[in-house]
């Protein structure tokens, strides 16, 4: 739905690096459509975003450490959601921060702030994906269809 640079019809997000690593940065500008009242956007997209973020977080941890030219796979195993107030529909950025991290496995704390206000805390576990036949790691630039 969301996730995967090689999704034509994804979220496109752009997570960075700030603080030396410390954190993931991402800003998201919802479309007219992501609405659920007039004038704010509808808790599956921000739960959807949080949930890629998070994925290409833990992606770009794993990448870094080992210094080489793939990108590992991640695949959400829990996602945990709460809504602190309506986020009105106007670009937000997501910040996500790694919450604790063992073998493959690696739990990502994220918050969604619209403006200078919190509206969303997220907490993302997600699992790099080894099992035999899934592709595990995908090369930088790849352009391979249907890889995300």
């Amino acid at each position: 739905m969301g996730c995967g640079r090689l999704n034509t019809h994804g979220y496109h997000i752009q997570s960075i690096w700030a603080e030396a690593g410390e954190r993931s940065l991402c800003t998201f500008s919802p479309a007219s459509w992501h609405t659920a009242l007039p004038g704010y956007v509808y808790g599956g997209l921000l739960a959807s975003v949080i949930d890629c973020h998070a994925t290409g977080t833990a992606a770009a941890i794993v990448h870094h450490a080992n210094r080489d030219s793939a990108y590992p796979r991640f695949v959400t195993a829990s996602l945990t959601v709460d809504f602190l107030k309506p986020t009105p529909l106007a670009p937000f950025e997501v910040e996500g921060r790694v919450a604790s991290r063992e073998g493959h496995r690696m739990v990502i704390a994220c918050t969604l702030s619209a403006g200078d206000e919190v509206t969303v805390r997220g907490r993302v576990t997600v699992v790099e994906i080894t099992q035999k036949g899934w592709p595990h790691r995908i090369p930088s630039g790849s352009t391979a269809a249907g890889t995300p």
